[in-house]
């Protein structure tokens, strides 16, 4: 119900990530703390949305294995593309890099920094293994519960469970499009209040999750980069403001739908940027100068180039069937232009 406006909403979300980010000043690892609680909540809203959808195991486990897309188009792509982005984010290279340097290791002593290795190895497979898992949760019970639904099958369902939000969704037989907004809506709908709520909570986990693990990423980017040792309240402010900003914007000015469709070009823009964090890592943990006895073998090597080359591929891919997609003469020049850029750019860190 719409007591709070959308840009109450921002401002609220400004105001709480501010005051979480602050749990640094007791010590980086009782903010790791309370990263791991926010995704522990995640796991355990989303999965309650799983389990109370029931999805179909075997078709999930046959997707899973054997990837297909029966008639999909270019929104399909599109938002496959953003869950690679969404998933392994450019600035979280960095964000794990920086939180390794703050362990208590004894680098001059190389067992020990082999044992290090070992459980950073391992802490990366479990953050990522975990990340997989709710990815699998919110995809799994969005193709069970709203694949094939039309408009005015939502509208019944939620005109009968006396739903305040049954306009949300007109009375006719056109496809019925889901966001993260309607999407909790509809699960309201379908499986009760309780399902909607719990959705919400989830929602807020995962935002402040990545609202905060954005802004601590660009406070090391600074650190590292630009050798800017600010205080820690003025780097918060100047990352958060900057990413804030177009978010607040949007809110004032357009509506919920306009925010989840940036959401999704937001993703699909990270994935594209992942070459540009996943070739000098490679580049730089290759380098025996750099590296010393640590430095990437040559299966590493091969294997990342390789994972590298793919992720360009997809999204050059999803570049030219986009813009195809459009029919306009000037938007192909213009992709043309900045594909060209693009590629030139990764063949010049290549």
């Amino acid at each position: 119900a719409p007591r709070i406006p959308l840009w109450g909403g921002v401002l609220i979300t400004i105001a709480d990530t501010f005051v979480f980010l602050f749990l640094d000043k007791y010590g980086l690892r009782k903010l790791e703390a309370f990263f791991g609680l926010l995704i522990t909540i995640m796991a355990v809203t989303f999965g309650y949305e799983y389990v109370t959808v029931k999805p179909n195991q075997e078709k999930l486990l046959q997707g899973l294995f054997i990837p297909y897309c029966q008639g999909c188009g270019t929104p399909q792509l599109e938002q496959a593309v953003g869950i690679v982005g969404a998933v392994i984010m450019p600035h979280n290279m960095y964000l794990h890099s920086a939180l390794v340097k703050s362990r208590q290791v004894n680098r001059a002593d190389k067992r020990e920094v082999r044992e290090a290795n070992k459980y950073f190895f391992i802490e990366s497979c479990i953050a990522l293994f975990v990340s997989f898992i709710i990815n699998i949760f919110v995809v799994t019970v969005f193709a069970e519960a709203f694949f094939n639904k039309t408009n005015a099958d939502v509208n019944q369902v939620c005109a009968n469970s006396s739903s305040p939000h049954s306009s949300l969704f007109p009375n006719n037989n056109e496809t019925l499009e889901v966001d993260i907004y309607k999407g909790g809506v509809v699960l309201g709908c379908y499986f009760g209040p309780a399902a909607l709520y719990i959705w919400a909570i989830g929602i807020l986990a995962a935002g402040q999750s990545s609202t905060m693990t954005g802004t601590y990423s660009g406070q090391f980017v600074m650190e590292g980069f630009l050798n800017l040792r600010w205080s820690r309240f003025a780097r918060v402010l100047l990352t958060r403001s900057i990413a804030v900003t177009p978010t607040l914007f949007v809110a004032i000015f357009q509506d919920v739908e306009h925010l989840t469709g940036m959401n999704d070009f937001l993703n699909v823009l990270m994935s594209l940027q992942l070459p540009f964090a996943l070739i000098p890592v490679l580049t730089f943990t290759s380098l025996p100068s750099v590296m010393h006895d640590f430095a990437n073998g040559l299966f590493w090597k091969v294997a990342g180039g390789l994972l590298i080359l793919l992720i360009c591929c997809i999204n050059m891919y999803f570049v030219v069937a986009y813009v195809m997609s459009l029919h306009n003469l000037g938007l192909y020049i213009g992709a043309a232009v900045l594909s060209v850029i693009y590629l030139s750019f990764v063949a010049y860190l290549v």
